[in-house]
């Protein structure tokens, strides 16, 4: 490997402005974001500490910390006296040239990987202190008052909400907030309208409260209109559907798919629900039905996956009569979001530092979904996902056999057809992407497995 040495000044200032929160873990996943887009190539030499310590004020400490982690990881190694250099990611080596062993990526195996729930990569996200700190800035701190929304938070949420909202409120995670708007719409003994394939648990949870989901078809534009049109033959109390489509099978909904479906929904009386499940991840969250019908559409935004699920603050905007119904029905009426963490997702949602951890998150998730359908379509599989889906959906002709070959060989994937509530005649395997490795190797051998698998092939070694 040929040593490339960085410009002292202009590297340490870029690497500086990259950085986000004050924490090692933090500081690490800036700069591994760094890596494995290719902004800093193997062989550079990094800054040294002190300098970058002082150009981006962060303790020095954290860095020797952060640096530690990045070693772990095969990341960067370091030479001594003589600096610390960009790893090659996939293939790591020494900048002479010489095996890196002592700093190999550490992948904890298949086992160990969350293949199924879609759930954020815990080192993508963002170190909380700051906004936390933030949060606790307030004049009311301990005011036996209830805010469902503080005034920054409110001033943040209009800033960037798609359309004029008639009224804002938050709940808890963004699960907690979509099934209390449900439940604020649809009262036992209802029919809930929801765009397929289904997140799991939903449909679960509504039948629990009394509520019968039925399913609306998808297309690569989003819900079908002739599929709702059938749907709203059963008069549905609400329709749910996710605007970005992060768990659909290859669809992310345009303003023209929306505008069609509510010029249908129009004519009814059914309440609209935007899943907007993946927040500030979404590189387009404009596209709603809330412009057109007001009185009616409600969006539920989760900041879980893009800030960490112990923020526990999703945000709800549009239809004043459903959020009044929804604070009614969240602990009889009583229930209420701290004012730290209501301030501290208002810090979070306009800060520069959050922008870039973001945008960090966004490219990572999608390099990993791409590798992966790379990987499936060069062993001749058809596996397809949404443009920003969290999701690869890889078809099977028997998905139970493929399942369960898989699990005995350590590899755990979900089940694609429950996600169908009106039902198909497709098998699938459903591959959560957000903790898949960034080794080429490991992806390739993954998606060979699955190829296995699907063929029938995995038996054969079974004992």
């Amino acid at each position: 490997m040929v040593v490339q040495t960085l410009q002292s000044g202009g590297a340490t200032e870029r690497i500086a402005q990259r950085i986000t929160g004050q924490t090692a873990e933090a500081i690490a996943s800036s700069l591994a974001g760094m890596i494995l887009d290719g902004e800093l190539k193997p062989g550079k030499q990094l800054p040294t500490l002190r300098s970058l310590s002082k150009t981006a004020k962060v303790p020095l400490h954290f860095l020797a910390d952060a640096w530690s982690v990045l070693r772990d990881r095969g990341l960067i190694v370091t030479r001594g006296r003589g600096g610390s250099f960009v790893a090659d990611p996939h293939h790591p080596k020494t900048p002479d040239g010489g095996i890196l062993t002592a700093a190999a990526p550490r992948f904890p195996g298949w086992q160990q990987t969350d293949l199924v729930s879609g759930q954020a990569d815990l080192s993508l996200q963002l170190d909380l202190r700051d906004a936390l700190l933030a949060g606790l800035d307030t004049d009311n701190l301990h005011d036996i008052r209830r805010d469902q929304v503080t005034v920054p938070l409110r001033e943040a949420l209009e800033r960037t909400w798609p359309f004029p909202a008639q009224e804002f409120s938050t709940a808890g995670g963004g699960t907690e907030a979509v099934l209390l708007s449900i439940e604020a719409a649809a009262p036992p003994g209802s029919v809930v309208a929801i765009d397929e394939p289904v997140i799991p648990g939903i449909a679960d949870t509504m039948r629990d409260l009394g509520i019968t989901p039925i399913g609306v078809a998808c297309d690569t534009e989003g819900p079908i209109p002739a599929s709702l049109l059938a749907a709203l033959e059963q008069h549905p109390t609400a329709f749910v559907y996710q605007p970005s489509g992060p768990f659909g099978r290859n669809h992310a909904v345009t303003q023209r798919r929306a505008n069609e479906l509510a010029a249908l929904l129009a004519e009814t009386e059914t309440w609209i629900i935007e899943d907007d499940s993946l927040g500030p991840l979404a590189e387009d969250d404009s596209v709603s039905m809330g412009a057109l019908l007001p009185d009616r559409v409600l969006r539920v935004r989760s900041y879980c996956k893009a800030y960490g699920i112990d923020l526990r603050t999703s945000a709800l905007g549009g239809s004043a009569e459903l959020i009044k119904r929804a604070r009614a029905a969240r602990s009889h009426g009583i229930a209420v979001n701290s004012r730290i963490l209501q301030n501290a997702l208002a810090y979070l949602i306009d800060g520069e530092a959050t922008t870039l951890a973001i945008q960090a998150a966004r490219r990572a998730y999608s390099r990993r979904r791409r590798n992966l359908l790379e990987a499936l379509d060069a062993e001749g599989l058809t596996a397809e996902a949404s443009p920003e889906g969290l999701m690869v959906w890889v078809e099977v002709a028997d998905e139970t056999r493929a399942l369960l070959d898989l699990a005995a060989h350590g590899i755990v994937l979900g089940e694609g057809r429950r996600a169908f509530l009106e039902g198909t005649t497709r098998g699938y395997l459903r591959i959560a992407v957000t903790h898949l490795p960034d080794d080429s190797r490991l992806i390739a051998e993954l998606a060979g497995t699955i190829r296995q698998a699907a063929a029938g092939e995995l038996r054969a070694y079974l004992n």
